[in-house]
């Protein structure tokens, strides 16, 4: 038997960082703080859905909710003088009342440019799923993601996966397309991972992208 693991889980500790920082007192605060974590990014998630963002980072302290929004377009959060962010920070505000979460009183917002969006495993399945639902070819889609991705300098093997209804067909498949090596049981191997979902008329097409960046280690062992 086989069992598949989930990358960044996988290297969680080793070459990848947690994906909110905080700590709870005790029980209570920290099923309160998990669970404001949890909702406030799949609310972040589905509202910029299209902006290109690949990561969400929550920090948190006592006088401080500190939120990172990682992604390819700032411009298209940040609009005209800063109204889309000051805008998405009251929606946040409001929709954090409207479920009962309780953080502090400051809510900061930063955005961070991704400036290789190409080896960006979520960036790259964005690029998938907006090029499916636009009716275009499945394959041509795949083809033509994955060049792009393995012109990066950065990127040394890609794969994506789609799955489900490929081209409206009555019976679902799996398609991969794949370039490179990926060493997935590589504990340094820096590899990045996304799911994402392409919404058609007749149901719904799962994405999956891998993407590998070499290997990852600290100064110190490369010094020794």
């Amino acid at each position: 038997m086989t069992h598949v693991v989930h990358p960044y889980s996988h290297r969680l500790g080793i070459i990848r960082d947690w994906k909110s920082r905080w700590f709870g007192k005790d029980q209570a605060s920290y099923v309160d703080h998990l669970r404001a974590d949890v909702l406030v990014r799949a609310w972040l998630t589905k509202k910029l859905r299209g902006m290109y963002v690949s990561l969400i980072e929550i920090e948190r302290t006592e006088k401080q909710y500190r939120i990172m929004l990682h992604t390819s377009r700032p411009g298209m959060i940040i609009g005209r003088g800063g109204d889309g962010i000051e805008k998405l920070k009251l929606a946040l505000k409001k929709e954090m009342a409207r479920l009962k979460i309780i953080t502090p009183q400051d809510v900061k917002l930063d955005i961070v440019e991704v400036t290789s969006p190409e080896a960006d495993a979520a960036i790259v399945a964005a690029m998938v799923y907006e090029g499916i639902e636009k009716r275009l070819p499945f394959r041509r889609v795949l083809k033509m993601t994955i060049e792009k991705v393995m012109a990066n300098r950065d990127v040394q093997g890609a794969r994506i996966q789609v799955s489900g209804r490929l081209g409206g067909a009555e019976m679902a498949r799996r398609e991969n397309i794949k370039r490179g090596g990926i060493p997935l049981q590589t504990l340094r191997a820096d590899i990045d991972f996304a799911r994402e979902k392409a919404h058609m008329t007749y149901g719904v097409i799962g994405i999956k992208v891998w993407i590998y960046r070499g290997m990852k280690f600290d100064k110190k062992e490369g010094q020794k």
